[in-house]
């Protein structure tokens, strides 16, 4: 049965449905256990005595693992059954956040993130690799869209319960129960998910892991994708780790209310997502990632460079998460047509490296740049905002040079298939 799954995305739209929605459940999983940690960090820097300025080292340890995972896996994921690999990398992912609930001070919960982060990496690629292998383009900017809207769901249901599972119980109660909410993922992707080989049909067995490599960094559009990829991460991640403590001790955003910012957050993001998926297979990536960016501009000046911001706390909130929600899935869908299918998880677990090196590297920059004053509020915001737009701006330009080479070369596939024989 695995065979109809695998070696062609021509298959019954119901399975494939069925397949997206598990890992748009899995996804969610996945990023709601990195994403809940950032809002919880005023909660657990007070219980643990960490300064609020320090947060990016938490939120950047797990993306830094991430990134050493996402270059390990590449030589070695594509050897094996996507379902197999995503099973165990949840389950590692799993294990990693229910030790980080007991953890005790600033050391034992940074090494906690760090091995969640070495699980949680792969789990990312290898659920876009799934998607990817089972849709055709045609139908991918609505796939991959449908499952980056994970991370509107995390906000919209995963934050806001974690925020008050913390303020009814302590704050190791959210790891606890997302803990046990992958576990369960765990046991779902193994028995729902029909095993996904074909892509092992296509590997060249004359090349070693190394040269399949080489091979593939050989190609241009592999290095405008990366750089569209850090970009992107790297603008927002200098942004996303303060986010919290900038609300309430830069903004007077109560505490009892931070669950409610970004449920309203979260649901916009989750229903551009879906839209900007279809915008993107009907028009292109580069006209979906233009709007994005001259969002996020509007929103990062408005809201975090100028103080006191031009526009409401829901609205430079909302506006952040929107831009980044209809960026993401331009950018997602694009970089999935780069692979073939032989490839494709190396390239993604490359791509994952990429994306959390570059977070981690914001997160990082972000705590050079800012500075706590005694009542706890961020100082430097200005400075970080002006540095996230500037990394935005190379954005767009990234956008444009992938999907020219991607365009080119689809043109080329599409031209090497005999007329009246489909391609499987």
């Amino acid at each position: 049965m695995g065979e109809l799954y695998t070696s062609s995305p021509m298959f019954d739209l119901k399975t494939e449905r069925k397949i997206v929605v598990l890992l748009c459940a899995v996804n969610f999983a996945n990023v709601l256990d990195f994403m809940m940690v950032m809002p919880l960090g005023p909660d657990f820097s007070k219980a643990l005595g960490i300064p609020s300025s320090h947060l990016g080292w938490i939120g950047g340890s797990y993306t830094a693992a991430a990134s050493v995972a996402g270059v390990l896996g590449s030589f070695f994921l594509d050897r094996f059954d996507r379902r197999n690999a995503l099973a165990i990398s949840i389950l590692g992912l799993a294990l990693a956040t229910l030790v980080a609930g007991f953890a005790y001070d600033f050391s034992s919960l940074l090494m906690a993130r760090i091995v969640a982060g070495i699980f949680g990496g792969p789990a990312a690629s290898l659920a876009f690799s799934i998607v990817s292998d089972i849709t055709p383009v045609s139908r991918r900017g609505r796939a991959v869209g449908a499952v980056m809207s994970s991370f509107s769901l995390a906000s919209i249901i995963g934050v806001p319960i974690g925020l008050e599972l913390a303020r009814v119980g302590s704050w190791n109660t959210p790891f606890f129960a997302v803990g046990g909410v992958m576990l369960i993922m765990n046991l779902l992707c193994y028995t729902m998910i029909p095993p996904i080989t074909g892509h092992l049909k296509h590997r060249d067995l004359s090349l070693s892991s190394f040269q399949s490599t080489l091979v593939l960094f050989s190609k241009s559009e592999v290095w405008f994708s990366y750089f569209m990829i850090a970009a992107s991460m790297f603008a927002a991640f200098m942004m996303i780790p303060n986010f919290s403590a900038y609300f309430q001790f830069n903004l007077d955003f109560p505490r009892d209310k931070l669950g409610l910012l970004y449920f309203g957050g979260g649901l916009v993001s989750f229903f551009l997502m879906q839209i900007s998926g279809r915008m993107v297979d009907r028009f292109s990536a580069t006209s979906v990632g233009i709007v994005a960016t001259l969002l996020l501009l509007i929103t990062l000046y408005g809201g975090y460079y100028r103080f006191p911001p031009l526009f409401s706390h829901f609205t430079i909130f909302t506006g952040f998460m929107a831009a980044m929600a209809i960026r993401g899935v331009a950018v997602g869908s694009l970089a999935s047509r780069v692979p073939d299918s032989a490839t494709r998880a190396r390239f993604m677990s490359f791509q994952s490296a990429v994306q959390h090196a570059s977070s981690a590297l914001g997160a990082f920059f972000s705590s050079l740049v800012l500075s706590e004053t005694s009542s706890g509020s961020l100082l430097g915001m200005p400075n970080l905002a002006l540095c996230s737009m500037t990394a935005t701006l190379f954005i767009p330009i990234a956008i444009i040079l992938v999907e020219r080479k991607v365009r080119t070369k689809e043109l080329q596939e599409f031209s090497t298939i005999p007329m009246g024989l489909p391609e499987v």
